[in-house]
């Protein structure tokens, strides 16, 4: 039978230990599984390995990286041989390179959960940018705890959605409950039939627009956006919008959406435009899902912009 893997990652402090044994303790998730736990770091939140014991969990404590080979990964499952396993990972290791370890034939990897603590998530992206997206990418369930009144939450989505548009996100207050405080607002009135959208804006409305395109179905929306490519088949449609960094420096791409309705004789690849358009909902068979498109109103020259996009 397979041996479901369940693989933490995060930051040291971010709550992997605390979210593991609340996990454990949960009756819908541990039904007397023998479970084999990996503790690749030493948190503020230390086990009882008595209680682990109660719950018929082994743990075994990863000193280094590199002992994470297919050898010991199999040693460890021919000694235990667990039911299932848990691991939390060293915040500081690289979980896409742990991704590629082969495991025991019957480990079978079926969920990535990652815990972050809100209240310093924007000193980690400023400063280890690439490292958060290492912890993040892969993740399908991203749980953000110590929120309060001040979290921007607005800011924690869009940097996820920038990264890993499929995660599932949930906000914990610092008491542990979900966080039911609603969303903060955007620097837009989102109510209006026309939207400015300023400098600053554009990556908190895009990701926002990416994610809802339904509620600015109609809305007209200003803003300034490069000209990232020119249909060669369609003479009326091109790729409008700037560069995000989205990982580090070195990784930066390009976010914008398609523009209709221009003549692409009038401009080329590379210029910048201010532009004026009505969103569209229009289904993309690629993306399998609704996408926004833009159909242009109006359209100026205008200065480029240098700094890339960021989320904040």
């Amino acid at each position: 039978m397979a041996v479901p893997v369940y693989l933490f990652t995060g930051f040291l402090d971010s709550g992997k230990s605390t979210f593991i044994q609340d996990t454990l303790r949960d009756p819908n998730f541990h039904n007397g599984e023998k479970t084999l736990l990996l503790l690749c770091e030493d948190g503020e939140v230390e086990y009882d390995e008595t209680v682990m014991a109660a719950y018929g969990c082994d743990l075994v404590y990863v000193k280094k990286e590199t002992d994470l080979s297919p050898a010991y990964l199999t040693e460890l499952d021919q000694r235990y041989q667990p039911e299932r396993v848990m691991i939390e990972f060293n915040g500081m290791w690289n979980v896409t390179a742990f991704l590629d370890v082969e495991y025991p034939l019957e480990w079978l990897l079926v969920q990535i959960m990652t815990t972050v603590d809100a209240t310093s998530f924007a000193m980690y992206l400023n400063n280890m940018r690439s490292m958060v997206y290492d912890q993040l990418v892969h993740s399908e369930l991203i749980i953000f705890n110590r929120c309060d009144a001040s979290t921007k939450k607005s800011f924690l989505r869009s940097n996820i959605k920038a990264m890993n548009k499929g995660a599932q996100i949930i906000y914990e207050s610092m008491d542990g409950s979900i966080n039911q405080l609603p969303e903060d607002e955007l620097p837009f009135d989102i109510r209006q039939k026309h939207l400015e959208i300023e400098e600053g804006d554009y990556g908190l409305w895009y990701m926002d627009v990416l994610e809802r395109p339904q509620r600015y179905a109609g809305k007209t929306v200003s803003f300034d956006a490069q000209v990232l490519e020119v249909s060669l088949t369609h003479r009326d449609v091109c790729f409008v919008g700037r560069e995000a960094m989205v990982c580090c420096a070195e990784d930066i791409q390009v976010i914008g959406f398609a523009l209709h309705n221009v003549d692409c004789k009038t401009f080329k690849r590379g210029d910048w435009i201010h532009l004026q358009g009505e969103v569209r909902c229009e289904y993309d068979e690629e993306v399998g899902g609704t996408i926004p498109a833009i159909y242009a109103q109006r359209i100026a020259p205008t200065a480029p912009i240098h700094e890339p996009v960021n989320f904040s």
